[in-house]
């Protein structure tokens, strides 16, 4: 769809727009490329157009769902990351739509705070390993007029059909390790492998479970297809310098550190969260197992993001099934995104359809915005298929009034 159809009226279309979908909004698939990753092929884009934004941009293995966030890549179209929602021909920017009407969109509480929605969450799909690396803290991305990112993540096996080459991920540091040691592996940035990993410790990566990963954690993500809810933010540093034989630039390092601290190697290490990276019960207060929060006859609704971050309730996500033939009412106290990834239905009155492929800007019928004002009134949703129907939907900052901690699956 052509910018000059974008809608000029956001308050026209989206008030239609709400009132057709009894609050819910169809959002188009959001596309996101990097430069430096190989895509993993299981996001169901065609194969064709893996490379839609030229060659030079990199190849797409990102989605992004329900995102109000710019994708801070170089060379960047002007709508990176953003999410729209589509009606009647025209497509507006979500995030728009929370200007226009925020807290109908997310909740009073959500909009006083923010004034806007501050998590998003997407696909990340790479066919191996990517480089040793963490998320500032919102303390440190301040200093370059950022936010900070805590992350998490969840292995959806509908977009796992496969491990592709390095199913691990290397998280944190092992217990004793130095700072002097994570010093020495920065020094050697231009001497061939940095040896960084040898001070980490992999993982084996679980389809069905996932993880919470704080700002500042080192983790080099291995190569299932990860569904992320996290900070609406797009802040990194790459603290290892080769992958799979490709050089890491160390500007992919410090690009989100002060320019006058690109050299500062104890500046760069003091970055890291010290006492999570070396945590001797890593995996203990990281690892996250689906835990039913509500179910009935035919239906399943399961916690699989949750736990605080620094005492915060940050963002949290659920997983609904349904059996074929199954319906259930949905009641949340916010917002959410949700993403279907498996079978067909409808949730209230917009249908949902799990694509088998899709084309680079193609719209589909598997992602909504459910708004606060159809979340807390309630919604009717419906297994129409011969299959389970699933849906993912995650939520932002302090929508639960508590949620389980990391740990309370075992």
């Amino acid at each position: 769809m052509a910018d000059s159809q974008l809608a000029d009226n956001v308050h026209q279309v989206l008030e239609s727009a709400l009132d057709a979908g009894e609050g819910l909004l169809r959002l188009s698939p959001t596309w996101v490329p990097r430069s430096f990753l190989h895509p993993g092929k299981r996001i169901r884009l065609h194969p064709d157009d893996y490379y839609a934004y030229g060659a030079e941009r990199g190849g797409i293995d990102e989605r992004w769902f329900a995102s109000t966030t710019d994708a801070a890549n170089e060379g960047r179209v002007w709508h990176e990351g953003q999410s729209f929602a589509v009606f009647g021909g025209k497509r507006f920017l979500l995030k728009d739509a929370i200007q226009e009407a925020g807290p109908r969109m997310i909740g009073q509480a959500m909009w006083d705070e923010y004034q806007r929605w501050p998590v998003y969450s997407k696909f990340f799909d790479n066919m191996g390993p990517i480089p040793h690396h963490m998320h500032q803290g919102f303390e440190d991305a301040k200093l370059v007029g950022q936010e900070g990112k805590p992350e998490s993540y969840y292995f959806a096996p509908q977009y796992n059909n496969c491990d592709n080459n390095f199913p691990y991920t290397f998280m944190g540091l092992e217990p004793g390790t130095t700072k002097a040691q994570v010093r020495a592996c920065l020094e050697r940035w231009d001497k061939g492998e940095n040896g960084i990993l040898d001070l980490s410790k992999a993982y084996r990566l679980k389809r069905g479970t996932g993880w919470l990963i704080p700002p500042g954690v080192l983790h080099a993500p291995g190569s299932l297809c990860t569904y992320e809810p996290q900070w609406g933010s797009d802040v990194f540093g790459m603290y290892q310098n080769l992958v799979e034989g490709r050089v890491v630039p160390w500007s992919l390092l410090v690009k989100d550190m002060p320019e006058e601290k690109h050299q500062d190697l104890d500046f760069i290490v003091e970055q890291l969260d010290w006492e999570r990276n070396v945590d001797p019960n890593f995996k203990a207060n990281n690892y996250l197992e689906p835990i039913t929060a509500a179910s009935g006859e035919g239906w399943r609704d399961d916690w699989i993001v949750y736990g605080l971050v620094d005492g915060a309730q940050l963002f949290t996500a659920k997983r609904l099934t349904l059996e074929p033939g199954a319906k259930c009412e949905l009641r949340d106290p916010g917002a959410s995104g949700w993403i279907t990834v498996q079978g067909k239905g409808r949730i209230g009155s917009l249908a949902l359809q799990t694509p088998t492929m899709i084309r680079f800007g193609q719209e589909t019928e598997d992602e909504v915005f459910i708004t606060h004002e159809a979340a807390t009134r309630g919604l009717e949703v419906e297994n129409t298929g011969s299959e389970p129907l699933e849906g993912l939907r995650y939520f932002g900052p302090n929508t639960f009034d508590s949620v389980p901690n990391v740990g309370d699956a075992s």
